[in-house]
């Protein structure tokens, strides 16, 4: 059925009299005529087709719409101003005729159910306000005026709201354009393709997916509030079970209902993907069959009808489209998409390359958590037994950096292939990243997935430049310094760009100014690719070799750089070790020496250092790289380790016949010895060094160190009168200061002349400032000072004195700021000043902070000092826990002049409490302890002041006497 349109009309009577000319108000009347003529017909049609369609809900639409025409036929008085209003029923009636063909009530899809129940509240609402108009007698005059000729206006406009759910039903078999149909009145339609499958339900919650609720409940809350987001991070790290896991939410599926799609790329070649394969997939997955042209705009018009989740997964694929055409064109059609209300993105891709002009959220997906990583490797990894191999494990989960494909692989791996624990271990230290690839396809086999990334045509325009910098990356620890990579790799000369090209495919990312690989990645480069190009590590070499070798005590560039690439440069030294040991030795001296200058830390180096070759020309360089390993040991406190290397470094000179240097080694090993409290290892080392057939190539200033150091042993044991110590070399230009300043404090410890001592050493310290040096010999003289008022019982004064070390000092020695920073801290609890007491240990731990890798002893003297100081205050709980903690560390570091103090302190503990048994236990462990040093246990505290328990605690001295209550332990 056909019906003419008032166009066709007007254009009959033109051509039946093409000269006439009518005035305006016989062309008014014409025009309504005419209209009216369109209203009949429209009226007359709409009624057949009311009767024709199946859908009881579309028949009342029918019904509706011919009530409005009705009316306006029989009340409009300028029907002309009504005419678009009946144009938009005869789309309607068309609309509703194809939309509901072949369907029932019962099958009609809810999508089509959603747009005719829009639609019938549009057309009710319309109905209604013209049958007020007629009913209150209104209609006479309705168009008679501007403003309701915008009535009708509005009424149109809501109408052609409501029909744009029509745009696009394809689902539905219609394939509608509103104004395809309107000019279908007046030219031929196109034709209209029908769909030929259903849209796909979202894919289901992994059943592997741990350690993500958190970031599964940020991103549902990010989704339900409207937010496009977009998950990047490398190849393996779960995007795609993220972004499922969303998908299955409560929160997701309330708002979403059944309009969630997850659309995946995966599989496409970004070299050949074109902008129809894109839309085409999308169309796919809605379930929609594209008709004609401009799929965004048929696509829009189908999500435009309700609220609508969209997953475009491994969307790398088409962001590094090579086809200029495609790259020009999917963005754009994605922020159209993204731009449509009620349509909301999530994006997944290994690319930072995501759409412009879509207000992304983009989060960068992390590694698990330890926890996360054990669950989901012995969720597939089951071996009969496990507990002897669970550390090692846990060490390997760390080693892949809790990496979610890598464990998965590796578990199921060692699953499949029935490895124990130790088997698995075993074939991971063997073959590394090969035992990720035990399948096809890249959820299988990492270097599947690798090479996804490395295909990319972003990487493939790098040329081989992408993988030496990849290389490069993989083989320094740290990764590439941002600031210093065009330094460190002069040969590639757009290294920055190149970086920021791996940055974006998420092959590396940044951390602290590094540009840094995933542990699998790395060990995948590693593995599977050549070792680092000559020249890439010449120009590594070089640059660092040269930073160590213009880095000094001073803090400048050179040292900036030792602070913030070493572990860098140790890597290469240590390969260099391996390598070409020649041209290695003297750097490797000199970093540790940067270390420790500058960052005292533990080194890997020494096993390298240790396993030289020696011969002729490796004996003085071996023996100058561990004596720069001891010194640096020394400096952390490990004095075994420091032993041990100064120990073989003392050999390799000896054969190599530096003497000067042997002497250095023996006499820095006594005195670590005298720093444990080992007095009588101490002598003896020295002694057998003045005995040596060495001694006779020594300097005179080498000797006068030794026996300085021997001297300072000897203190300890009380074995030589006070007169025959520090005499030797005390006129000595370079030694007779220090020598003096020691005789005179060995005095005050023996118990000599008080008033002697202190005039003696206050003539020293004068002595001092008049030359200039303000140093080590100022603060030795000071301290002598301090300790003299403080065994007189002048503590303000002590306070002052050690108060003035501190200010020398400050700024510029802050281990020496420390020492007497607790020494303050015994003085202040001496005056009973246990708050300040305590707030001045505060004050030097937090000191020691800055340099607490440089030596553990701080904290053993910090720990003894509040032992002493709650002991004191009466707190015997407290001190016994500083006390208990305090020989813990002394175990550790061998010390055993700080833990006979803490035991002795201990039984001062159990005496105060009454349990005499367990005091006089401590006090006997203390005096075996005495022994073993060599120190008589009277003296125990003799020559070191500071450390010494008030005399009020006297368990010991009656211990040592046999007094009661020990006279019978005794």
């Amino acid at each position: 059925m056909v019906f003419k349109t008032s166009e066709a009309k007007s254009s009959k009577n033109a051509k039946n009299d093409p000269n006439a000319k009518q005035s305006s108000s016989e062309i008014k009347e014409s025009q309504d005529d005419n209209v009216n003529q369109l209203l009949g017909a429209t009226i007359a049609a709409i009624n057949v087709t009311k009767n024709l369609v199946p859908i009881d809900l579309a028949k009342g639409i029918l019904g509706t719409v011919a009530n409005i025409l009705t009316i306006a036929q029989l009340v409009i008085k300028n029907k002309s101003d009504f005419q678009a209003l009946v144009d938009k029923c005869e789309t309607i009636r068309e609309i509703l005729e194809r939309a509901t063909k072949d369907t029932t009530d019962d099958d009609l899809p809810g999508y089509l159910r959603h747009a005719l129940s829009q639609l019938n509240i549009s057309v009710n609402r319309i109905n209604s306000e013209v049958a007020t108009k007629k009913e209150q007698g209104f209609f006479k005059r309705l168009f008679s005026v501007t403003i309701d000729r915008d009535h009708i206006s509005g009424w149109e406009k809501d109408l052609d709201c409501v029909l744009v759910l029509f745009n696009f039903e394809a689902i539905a078999g219609i394939a509608i354009d509103v104004k395809r149909l309107t000019s279908e009145r007046n030219a031929n339609a196109a034709s209209i393709n029908v769909p030929k499958y259903l849209p796909k339900g979202p894919p289901s919650r992994p059943t592997m997916f741990y350690g993500r609720d958190d970031l599964v409940a940020e991103l549902t809350d990010l989704v339900v509030n409207d937010e496009h987001i977009a998950l990047i991070g490398p190849g393996g790290m779960g995007k795609s079970s993220l972004a499922k896991a969303i998908l299955n939410e409560k929160l997701v599926r309330e708002k979403f209902t059944d309009r969630r799609y997850f659309v995946t790329y995966d599989g496409l070649d970004p070299s050949t993907i074109t902008f129809d394969a894109f839309m085409t997939r999308l169309a796919g997955v809605l379930g929609i069959e594209l008709a004609g042209a401009d799929p965004v705009g048929q696509i829009s018009s189908f999500l435009r009808v309700a609220s609508t989740l969209i997953v475009l997964d491994n969307a790398e694929t088409f962001e590094e489209a090579s086809a200029s055409a495609a790259l020009r064109e999917i963005p754009p059609a994605i922020a159209e998409v993204a731009d449509i209300p009620g349509v909301i993105l999530i994006l997944t891709s290994r690319s930072r390359r995501n759409a412009p002009n879509v207000e992304w959220i983009t989060k960068n997906i992390p590694p698990l958590d330890l926890t996360s990583a054990q669950q989901a490797f012995f969720r597939i990894y089951r071996p009969a037994s496990c507990s002897n191999a669970e550390g090692e494990i846990m060490n390997l989960l760390k080693e892949l950096e809790f990496h979610p494909l890598s464990i998965n692989l590796l578990a199921n791996a060692a699953q499949q292939n029935g490895w124990s624990p130790a088997m698995l271990l075993e074939r991971w230290k063997d073959q590394h990243s090969v035992v990720l690839n035990h399948g096809e396809g890249k959820l299988q086999n990492f270097s599947y997935t690798m090479q996804l990334s490395l295909t990319s045509p972003s990487i493939q325009k790098l040329g081989e430049d992408a993988r030496r910098a990849l290389v490069v990356i993989a083989f320094l620890p740290q990764g590439l310094s941002a600031n210093l990579a065009r330094d460190l790799l002069p040969s590639l000369t757009e290294v920055s760009a190149i970086c920021d090209v791996l940055c974006m495919q998420s092959l590396v990312y940044r951390q602290d100014n590094f540009i840094k690989m995933l542990a699998p990645i790395r060990h995948f480069v590693r593995d599977s690719w050549p070792p680092l190009d000559p020249t890439c590590l010449r120009d590594i070499r070089a640059f660092y070799y040269r930073t160590v070798g213009w880095c000094s005590t001073a803090c400048n560039n050179y040292a900036d750089i030792i602070i913030s690439d070493h572990l860098n440069i140790e890597h290469v030294v240590a390969f260099d070790l391996t390598h070409i040991p020649r041209e290695t030795y003297h750097t490797c001296g000199k970093f540790l020496g940067c270390l420790k200058l500058h960052l005292p830390r533990p080194t890997t180096l020494a096993p390298a250092i240790f396993n030289i070759v020696e011969n002729s020309s490796t004996w003085r360089p071996k023996a100058n790289c561990l004596w720069h390993l001891g010194r640096l040991y020394d400096m952390l406190s490990q004095l075994t380790e420091s032993v041990q290397a100064y120990h073989t470094a003392e050999a390799l000179y000896l054969t190599a016949g530096d003497h000067e240097h042997v002497a250095s080694c023996v006499s820095t090993r006594a005195d670590i010895y005298r720093c444990q409290g080992r007095y009588i290892q101490s002598q003896q080392v020295l002694e057998d060094l003045q005995c040596s057939d060495s001694w006779k190539f020594f300097r005179e200033l080498m000797k006068a160190k030794a026996w300085f150091f021997l001297d300072h042993a000897r203190m300890y044991t009380f074995t030589a009168s006070a007169d025959e110590l520090f005499v030797k070399f005390s006129e000595d230009h370079y030694w007779g200061l220090t020598v003096n300043i020691w005789h005179w404090r060995v005095k005050l410890y023996y118990g000599g002349d008080i008033v002697q001592v202190k005039m003696h050493l206050e003539n020293i310290f004068l002595q001092c400032q008049q030359i200039g040096n303000v140093g080590n010999r100022c603060r030795d003289a000071l301290e002598g000072l301090a300790e003299v008022a403080f065994c007189k019982g002048r503590l303000s004064d002590s306070m002052d004195i050690l108060h003035k070390i501190i200010e020398i000092h400050e700024g510029q020695d802050l281990q020496t700021v420390f020492w007497f920073t607790v020494r303050k801290a015994v003085v202040a609890s001496r005056q009973g000043n246990y708050d300040l007491a305590r707030e001045l240990i505060h004050t030097a731990s937090e000191l020691s902070e800055v340099f607490v890798l440089r030596s553990a002893r701080t904290f053993l003297r910090s720990s003894y000092g509040l032992g002493c100081i709650e002991l004191a205050a009466g707190e015997y709980d407290r001190a016994e826990s500083h006390f208990t903690a305090t020989i813990e560390g002394c175990d550790i570091q061998g010390n055993l002049r700080t833990k006979s103090s803490s035991i002795r302190g201990l039984g001062e503990v159990a005496f105060a409490r009454g349990n005499f048994a367990i005091a006089a236990q401590r006090f006997a462990e203390t005096r075996s302890l005495c022994n073993e040093m060599g120190v008589p246990p009277r003296h125990l505290y003799s020559c070191a002041p500071f450390t010494a328990l008030p005399t009020r605690f006297e368990g010991w001295a009656l211990f040592l006497e046999g007094r009661s209550p020990f006279a019978n332990i005794m």
